[in-house]
């Protein structure tokens, strides 16, 4: 009986989309075929991922079925970019459709994020769409309305489901249980959005649970530790943990399609898999490295994507996702309150038939940064601003009296604490140290330049060389234009702009002169040991 109610009741609603379509055509406005079948947008995001750690780009040590079908069954990205490399600014730039240099106190971690700013789910979810997310949206810091309502950035949470975790680290979250629960409370015939946002391959890890419970070996890592590490056994059980992790995420995501199937939807569905940043290591997360920005990205729909199994080498943006997100939904953005998207729509990549090199036009990304942890005096922050352009990689360090990981004496707080990172200070402090240190967290000169074709590393910087000083001028003076084109402050002469914004965490706020001052213990995500006694010279 109670089968039967519902199947009359999916009739009825039926029924009566048949009858508003008649409707609306007698009152002249008709609903098109494309209102009816606006694409559902499953949009799945790990926490702390480089780009070279998915089975599609053919990494071998960590193992993702999910993330190679959707890229198999669609597009892969080779040169998609986060403009910042830290969670909640780059969570930002994926909601806005904007730089985060052009998003105020949101370009920070830990922010309050002004309410001006509307994010692409929220404008969707007043345009038609249901919207939700599981686990982590965009965090951490605290976003209210103009009146001072908590605001629901990636819309209502799904987060009731749990499961039995691979390790005491991993989220007990069950997220594909959880998306099975938001699709059950969709209307029959509505488009929706869920993000998907894992918080795994964050920080902690259990350490040795890539051996002992994802069956994996030390020697898959032969030839795999990049050389900025000690390549020994402890920073290789780092990384294999690092890889059960993303492995989960991935588990997932592989439910997820299942469930897609299974509800008849997975042709209409645009499936995006990719990550915030770079792995939580020494030198990659919270940086403007390659390896801290250049991130996975694959994206099927089979409804939308003219020729699936594509790889494209178009540089595409986070900036980009927001506006792709709004025209296959045919909300407009000055309607929906984005018209100040900075990022440009996939969908032409999406019609395009060829691979490689698809939009000419799309041969750059700007990158930077400005505070992300706490640990500096005066909470200040490390900006830097980049352009990648032709396969080289510009930084220009604004304030090159800092410490770019924070300071020694609070622990690096802009690095997550981990064994590779121990490892490293472990080994300066016993003077055997070959350079890990100063790659980590030395200080650096004002102005880098890398090949990243052939130092994905960014090891060797160019900028001394005679044969590169052009390009370095050349690159700094497009970085220089174009940032302020989109109105960046440090280009308008305003050194202090970013500076001035407050910490969101309130406990965290002031924490070097508390730290100093014997007021605060040691911050939860480093180690005790990571910190220093005293700053050096």
């Amino acid at each position: 009986m109670e089968n039967l109610i519902i199947m009359r009741g999916h009739i009825l609603f039926r029924g009566l989309l048949m009858l508003g379509s008649v409707v609306g055509t007698l009152l002249g406005a008709p609903v098109t075929a494309a209102e009816r079948e606006r694409p559902n947008i499953l949009f799945c995001i790990s926490d702390d991922q480089s780009w070279p750690h998915a089975g599609a780009y053919g990494c071998k040590w960590v193992k993702t079925p999910g993330f190679d079908r959707v890229a198999k069954e669609g597009i892969l990205f080779s040169r998609c970019y986060t403009p910042n490399a830290k969670c909640a600014p780059s969570r930002a730039c994926i909601l806005t459709g904007r730089n985060s240099w052009q998003l105020e106190e949101a370009c920070n971690h830990w922010c309050y994020f002004p309410a001006k700013f509307k994010t692409v789910m929220e404008a969707l979810g007043e345009n038609g769409y249901q919207v939700g997310f599981t686990s982590k949206g965009w965090a951490p810091g605290i976003a209210t309305d103009a009146k001072g309502k908590a605001r629901e950035m990636t819309g209502k949470r799904y987060n009731a489901k749990k499961a039995k975790a691979p390790t005491g680290a991993i989220s007990s979250s069950d997220y594909a249980g959880n998306f099975e629960d938001f699709l059950g409370e969709v209307p029959e015939g509505e488009p929706w959005m869920f993000w998907y946002g894992s918080t795994e391959p964050h920080r902690r890890y259990e350490f040795q649970s890539g051996v002992k419970k994802g069956g994996k070996k030390l020697s898959e890592l032969d030839g795999e530790v990049f050389k900025f590490w000690p390549d020994n056994e402890t920073v290789r059980h780092d990384m294999l943990d690092y890889a059960l992790e993303i492995e989960h995420f991935d588990s997932h995501l592989v439910k997820m399609l299942s469930v897609l199937e299974r509800e008849g939807q997975i042709e209409n569905t645009i499936v995006i898999v990719t990550a915030d940043n770079g792995m939580p290591f020494p030198r990659i997360k919270g940086q403007e490295y390659e390896l801290s920005n250049h991130l996975p990205l694959a994206i099927r729909w089979p409804k939308g994507i003219a020729k699936p199994g594509r790889v494209v080498e178009d540089y595409v943006n986070f900036i980009d996702l927001a506006p792709t997100f709004l025209e296959v939904a045919g909300v407009s953005p000055k309607e929906s309150g984005m018209e100040a998207i900075t990022g440009r729509s996939l969908v032409e990549i999406f019609k395009a038939e060829r691979g490689g090199q698809v939009i000419p036009a799309r041969d750059h990304v700007l990158i930077g940064k400005e505070r992300h942890d706490i640990g500096r005096p005066h909470d200040e922050g490390y900006p830097i601003r980049g352009l990648l352009k032709g396969g080289m990689l510009y930084l220009h360090n604004f304030e090159i009296s800092r410490w770019p990981q924070g300071n020694p004496v609070t622990g690096y707080l802009n690095c997550d604490g981990g064994p590779t990172k121990t490892e490293i200070l472990n080994l300066y402090r016993a003077g055997t140290d070959p350079g890990f240190w100063a790659n980590a967290f030395g200080r650096r000169p004002s102005e880098e330049l890398y090949n990243v074709v052939q130092d994905p590393e960014c090891l060797v910087n160019l900028v001394g060389s005679e044969d590169q000083k052009s390009k370095a001028r050349e690159m700094r003076e497009e970085l220089f234009r174009r940032l302020k084109g989109q109105g960046d402050p440090r280009m308008e002469g305003r050194m202090d702009y970013f500076e001035s914004m407050p910490y969101a965490d309130r406990r965290g706020r002031g924490f070097y002169e508390n730290y100093r001052a014997g007021k605060k213990t040691v911050s939860g995500w480093v180690n005790r040991s990571d910190f220093e006694k005293e700053d050096p010279k």
